[in-house]
């Protein structure tokens, strides 16, 4: 404000200067009430702006504030948060949100403690979390169709699961994994204690299959794009091609108990400004893809158009909305994870899930 009251000043004075130089017929009368027409109109301005900043404050100060944590680097799976923020839709819903980049924990944790209101992760973990007394929900599908599988690079000459044996996999370190590996290769015969599984966490795919691993977990929307604006080929063997059980959600919304139910409200306008930005999302892919950039710019600008060129018709696929989650596919993989002793206890499906905040 201070900066725009110098140049409004210094334009007066100009033009007291240019006045004064042009001519010289003006009297000092003339020019008193040109000042004090000038100095009317100067306080009027400033009093305006002063009134907008206030309403501008005052406006931000009755937003609620919420926090949302990732589960990963930023990248296409949050491609709608990102287009909430950045168009205003958090804001039309009278929401300040401030989005959070993953921690060691996992969003699970820190939103179940209450150290953020909302957070990114799958529906598996969500099931394991609530089969431990982790009060965590969730909210809403990001993506309708399971895009994830073992990929490798074409050199390792693995098309099928009995491709396997005797191969080294590198994992992230959950004992799903194993679970996982197993049971895939039952469906050909073939002997998963021939694999070695070698925790590499995050790392990158690319280095880490260019060295001692063979095949790694893969989600094709983010890693399998990224092959292929790197131009390199690579086999991926589909979980769902292998068995429909695995069309489990990856990734989802979720929240906590205690604000599901303490703050309802927040919960739904949150909701309803985020489905806005997964629609701007799939209607405007270019766009959605700008927002993300400017958003991340340390990240590969060509991989997120890519990536988001082939999610946009992946968020809400065949289902009646977006986010929209089918208590079939929750309770047909819960059910698997229990046979398979992922989980100890059932989960009843409304305490892991809803769509009520969907709009």
């Amino acid at each position: 404000m201070k900066k725009g009251l110098s140049i409004i000043i210094m334009s007066v004075m100009t033009s007291f200067a240019l006045i004064g130089c042009g001519s010289e017929d003006v009297s000092n009368d003339d020019s008193t009430e040109l000042n004090e027409a000038d100095n009317e109109q100067l306080g009027e301005s400033t009093d305006e702006k002063d009134e907008q900043m206030g309403e501008t404050i005052e406006e931000k100060n009755e937003r609620l504030e919420a926090t949302i944590v990732l589960d990963w680097v930023p990248n296409t799976n949050h491609t709608g948060i990102y287009v909430a923020k950045a168009n205003g839709y958090f804001e039309e819903e009278g929401l300040d949100i401030t989005i959070i980049e993953p921690a060691l924990e996992g969003a699970d944790q820190i939103v179940a403690s209450g150290q953020a209101h909302f957070g990114i992760s799958s529906q598996d973990n969500v099931t394991v979390a609530r089969s431990s007394d982790i009060p965590v929900i969730s909210l809403a599908a990001i993506i309708q169709e399971h895009t994830s599988g073992f990929a490798s690079p074409v050199e390792k000459d693995i098309t099928s699961p009995s491709d396997f044996e005797g191969k080294t996999y590198g994992g992230w370190g959950s004992p799903q994994e194993d679970v996982m590996i197993s049971e895939v290769m039952s469906t050909v015969d073939a002997d998963s204690s021939t694999v070695e599984n070698v925790t590499v966490g995050t790392s990158d795919f690319f280095v880490n299959t260019s060295r001692e691993i063979d095949f790694q977990w893969i989600f094709y929307g983010w890693t399998g794009v990224e092959a292929e604006v790197r131009g390199e080929d690579i086999n991926m063997i589909y979980l769902t091609d292998i068995d429909p059980v695995f069309s489990y959600y990856s990734p989802v919304i979720i929240s906590s108990d205690s604000v599901v139910e303490e703050q309802p409200e927040l919960v739904e306008k949150f909701m309803h400004a985020i489905s806005r930005g997964y629609e701007f999302a799939i209607d405007h892919v270019d766009e959605a893809a700008d927002i993300l950039i400017e958003a991340t710019p340390e990240t590969d600008a060509e991989l997120i158009r890519a990536s988001q060129e082939w999610l946009s018709e992946r968020y809400q696929g065949e289902a009646e909305k977006w986010g929209y989650q089918s208590t079939d596919v929750w309770s047909t993989y819960t059910e698997w994870m229990l046979d398979n002793e992922l989980i100890e206890v059932d989960v009843p499906i409304e305490e892991a899930m809803t769509n009520q905040f969907l709009p």
